[in-house]
């Protein structure tokens, strides 16, 4: 059995960052009006968030200034709603600013942006934790993984709008994604109860093709590689993964698209699972 170990990313986020300058610029008008599967967000929308993530990141982490601070957050459903307020607030407010210049202060921030992450030390602590990992306290590595996962998946949202889907499944770029995503597995699966020795195992299938396994010894552990029987194999098309973990797709389409074998209870659980924080 093999742990996963550390992920590092930092040189795939300034060229996912590079990539979605690209892309952006050979948008039409009518592209960055197309509509997502993000909630009442446009492509427009979409972009200007990912500016915002940019832009906060250097506020706090690197210039120590916090803004607008949370009150009254007792939960982590008082969080996601502080930050769907903000995330809200900042999109309404940039519906004025043009297409030119977003992508204008997308280069310039995301060097910054790049600069910075690229300072920090991998293991040391991390300004903020990964909430939905469980984590109350994360290591810089994590946090610069959880960074790329929200780079990732909202140009892929993008993408998809435009027909453009297909480049971020390239193992390259999906794996990254993958990989950090089920670190929340054991979280996830905390309520579920295991039987001494259940081996779960996840499969994704299609451009990006790799296996994840999740073990039971008194609580749920993530693993890498695994070579005894499996209590429960499930099976998802590599296309519809990110989208489970985004509620970006129906569970009971993305059920129907892939498959249990053995304790379906054990599988079932997966397909609720978020790795961002709504």
């Amino acid at each position: 059995m093999k742990k996963p170990g550390k992920i590092d990313v930092i040189q795939l986020i300034q060229e996912l960052d590079s990539m979605l300058i690209s892309l952006l610029e050979e948008l039409s008008p009518a592209d960055w009006e197309a509509r997502t599967i993000s909630r009442d967000w446009n492509v427009k929308d979409i972009s200007v968030h990912l500016l915002d993530g940019n832009l906060r990141t250097l506020s706090m982490l690197r210039d120590g200034y916090y803004g607008e601070k949370p009150e009254k957050v007792n939960s982590h459903s008082d969080l996601v709603s502080f930050l769907n307020g903000l995330n809200a607030d900042w999109v309404r407010a940039a519906k004025r600013l043009s297409p030119r210049v977003i992508i204008d202060l997308l280069r310039l921030s995301g060097n910054e942006y790049f600069n910075f992450l690229a300072s920090l030390a991998p293991d040391d602590k991390a300004g903020f934790p990964v909430a939905w990992a469980g984590e109350n306290e994360s290591k810089n590595w994590f946090h610069i993984a959880r960074e790329y996962t929200e780079k990732w998946h909202h140009q892929q949202q993008i993408r998809l709008a435009i027909g453009s889907e297909k480049e971020l499944l390239n193992e390259k770029w999906y794996l990254p994604y993958l990989d950090t995503s089920l670190r929340a597995l054991p979280h996830h699966y905390k309520s579920v109860a295991g039987e001494e020795n259940d081996l779960i195992k996840f499969s994704f299938n299609g451009e990006t093709e790799k296996s994840w396994y999740l073990y039971y010894d008194g609580s749920w552990e993530l693993l890498e590689s695994a070579t005894q029987a499996t209590s429960c194999e499930v099976s998802i098309p590599d296309e519809l993964a990110w989208r489970i973990f985004t509620r970006g797709i129906r569970q009971d389409e993305a059920l129907a698209n892939s498959e249990i074998k053995g304790k379906r209870e054990l599988g079932l659980k997966f397909f609720d699972m978020l790795a961002v924080m709504a």
